[in-house]
């Protein structure tokens, strides 16, 4: 994995958190810190998709389309299903 430093300021009660914690897992603190924000990132990044897929499906007449195409393939290999 390519790593880059960066020079952050920290309020010192977060540091020591920081340390107490990475110090009790056994990590770095530079790896302890990666771990925080990639799982932070990743949390955005889903809340994102989320609320992108919400803000789509929130519009009624592509909420019935989209159920009505699903329905139709539902119905996809079976006697009663649809023919292409």
């Amino acid at each position: 994995m390519h790593t880059q430093k960066v020079a952050i300021t920290i309020p010192k009660d977060l540091v020591a958190m920081i340390d107490d914690i990475s110090k009790k897992k056994g990590l770095s603190r530079s790896k302890f810190i990666s771990m925080l924000l990639r799982e932070k990132l990743i949390s955005e990044r889903n809340r994102h998709i989320k609320d992108a897929y919400d803000l789509a499906f929130s519009d009624e007449s592509l909420r019935k389309e989209q159920h009505n195409c699903a329905r139709w393939f539902g119905g996809l290999g079976t006697e009663e299903g649809q023919e292409w």
